[in-house]
């Protein structure tokens, strides 16, 4: 039986683009999944394998094969979110930022807002969008993410919270001149 930590070095060699400490089955519940329900069976099994293809395509640096997956699973079921989600990926990859939240905000759109699909969309907009300055937006869809699960995005909300930052500058502060208390007199 594989301990929390070697599960969290696994995922991390086996997905190293997905972010750190999330770790599927371990930071959520195990139904924490879509809900399909609504699609007909065959056309998700068919969906779920293009997916898997383009993840596959992805991480072997075939990128516009991924997106040929992602894109035809997306015609199969446009309602389906987590096409958008793994598109997405695929698109912010490329360098194509705009392109990316727009697929996530129609994957998060589509789950309203719950599920795996949703989680992972509200991590991937919050990187973006903290890439592109717009902390607070991103602060939000952290702390969404959060609520669902996501330990990674619970660390980034609290980074991002101007309270926690400035609660912990000044416990720095304190520790430091517990520690050197002769250069804080100095000064």
């Amino acid at each position: 039986m594989a301990s929390a930590h070697d599960k969290a070095v696994l995922q991390a060699i086996f997905n190293p683009t997905s972010p750190f400490g999330d770790i599927p089955g371990l930071n959520q519940e195990d139904d924490f999944t879509d809900d399909d329900s609504a699609f007909d069976p065959e056309l998700v099994k068919q969906v779920k394998d293009l997916e898997l293809q383009g993840v596959s395509a992805a991480e072997s640096g075939d990128l516009p094969a991924a997106l040929q997956h992602f894109n035809q699973a997306i015609r199969i079921l446009p309602q389906r979110a987590s096409a958008y989600n793994n598109r997405a990926q695929t698109k912010r990859l490329q360098g194509d930022t705009k392109g990316a939240i727009e697929d996530l905000e129609i994957a998060i759109s589509l789950s309203s807002g719950v599920g795996r699909s949703a989680c992972q969309a509200l991590v991937q907009r919050g990187l973006l969008l903290r890439l592109s300055g717009r902390d607070e937006e991103a602060r939000v869809d952290f702390e969404r993410a959060a609520a669902l699960g996501s330990e990674f995005a619970r660390q980034q909300a609290v980074i991002l919270n101007p309270y926690a930052a400035l609660c912990n500058r000044m416990l720095s502060e304190v520790i430091n001149k517990l520690r050197n208390p002769d250069v804080s007199e100095m000064q």
